[in-house]
């Protein structure tokens, strides 16, 4: 699979992306480190304690999806953070995790077809 190919199926801006980090190789690298992020993980641990420090995850992770183009994980995590800012569990939880979490399963999935992980 090519890199263009890859945001095709993350729902990415490729050019905008390259543009922001000026070589394949160099989305590539931050591709394969996003797959050891551990800032998912935290955010679903969180989620069922502390609902402040799950706004700061999703925060992060939304941060870090919109610098590598992760454009549908981006607007779920977003969505999620904008419902956690008052640091109290939103109504609206259960169906914002779970879009979170087929997002982030998707990009997953497409960075490992990428990078052979």
């Amino acid at each position: 699979m090519s890199l263009k190919e890859c945001y095709v199926k993350l729902g990415g801006d490729y050019e905008e992306v390259l543009a922001r980090l000026f070589s394949e190789d160099m989305v590539r690298r931050f591709l394969k480190k996003f797959l050891s992020d551990g800032t998912y993980r935290l955010l679903l641990e969180k989620l069922s304690e502390d609902y402040p420090e799950a706004f700061r995850a999703a925060h992060t992770l939304k941060g870090v999806c919109e610098n590598l183009g992760l454009s549908d994980l981006c607007k779920s995590s977003s969505m999620l953070t904008e419902a956690l800012r008052a640091g109290e569990r939103p109504e609206n939880l259960d169906v914002l995790i779970a879009q979170v979490c087929t997002n982030y399963e998707q990009a997953v999935s497409a960075i490992q077809m990428l990078t052979g992980c």
